[in-house]
């Protein structure tokens, strides 16, 4: 705990170590070596790592392949990039094939690279996939265990991963269902609920401190699976903040990690909910995380002022 690693690098070390245990584990790699796993699997594994480079459409079409011959392939490349093999992801689906995705570089957290490689839309994509299963870890410990969990998952499975190196918040040998949520803060009387996934987990946890200072308590979620959602703890975490819920995405406010947050709410019939929605509203440019996390409202900063007004009233 505490040591800070790039969840695209904790997935490429979890990978090798699954697939020194398991031998149907096989890795593709559409040339963006953005999970160590051209330094790290393929020496060790050089049977069962394949190089498909700029070819992502090929790479889920061989990913495919892989799978229908019984073997549990995982497929990464840049986020962004598999919009290219969208279709390929359905025609999967259609097909009751088995596909773990892993997605790096997402969102305005990648800072300098510009907005043409920030996956902004990738949420709302892979949710849409018909039986999917979409992931968004926030450190190393998480990424390994949902690693190990989309290994048995059936169906088409997403990993969404960091650039950023971020502490790390959970120990060794934590669980994590893949369809789970973890309440990382608490308290008898809780004023607010604050719910992040990834990036965002670590700018609540930065608000909540400063909330708390000022006398206001915040509940804190991690909300890793964002399909299937853990409506359970979430319907709690409403009940006990009284309905006032900021929801904080590095993602378009189409439906990514907001929506999935609203739908399972209003599906478990709460009404009496006071969302705010801070989401990547705007077309981003170049900078560092820190000043486009700010530049998209999506920072502590930004979540606790939400906070603040949703509170006034009590």
């Amino acid at each position: 705990m505490g040591d800070k690693v790039a969840t695209r690098k904790a997935y490429g070390e979890a990978l090798t170590a699954l697939g020194a245990r398991d031998p149907k584990v096989v890795a593709l790699d559409g040339e963006v070596k953005n999970s160590h796993l051209r330094d790290r699997l393929r020496p060790r594994l050089p049977d069962r790592y394949f190089e498909i480079f700029i070819a992502e459409q090929q790479m889920v079409a061989a990913a495919t392949g892989l799978a229908v011959r019984g073997y549990k392939p995982f497929a990464s490349t840049f986020a962004a990039f598999f919009t290219r093999a969208y279709d390929f992801i359905r025609m999967a689906a259609i097909s009751g094939v088995g596909l773990r995705l892993v997605g790096s570089h997402a969102g305005v957290e990648i800072g300098a690279d510009g907005p043409s490689q920030m996956a902004l839309e990738d949420l709302a994509m892979m949710r849409a996939v018909h039986g999917s299963t979409v992931l968004y870890p926030a450190d190393g410990t998480s990424t390994a265990a949902l690693v190990e969990a989309m290994a048995a998952t059936p169906g088409i499975s997403y990993l969404r991963t960091t650039r950023g190196a971020y502490p790390g918040l959970y120990p060794a040998g934590e669980t994590f269902p893949a369809d789970g949520a973890k309440v990382l803060r608490s308290s008898d009387h809780d004023d607010v609920t604050l719910i992040g996934a990834g990036v965002t987990l670590h700018e609540c946890l930065r608000a909540a401190n400063t909330l708390a200072a000022e006398g206001i308590s915040a509940r804190v979620i991690d909300c890793y699976s964002v399909k299937p959602i853990d409506a359970a703890t979430l319907a709690a975490a409403a009940q006990a903040s009284s309905g006032r819920i900021v929801i904080a995405e590095d993602h378009h406010p189409e439906p990514g990690l907001g929506s999935a947050v609203s739908d399972a709410l209003l599906a478990a019939g709460r009404k009496d909910l006071s969302v705010t929605h801070l989401a990547v509203r705007e077309m981003p440019g170049s900078g560092t995380s820190e000043e486009l996390l700010a530049w998209a409202g999506i920072d502590a900063r930004h979540i606790a002022a939400a906070a603040r007004r949703l509170t006034r009233g009590r």
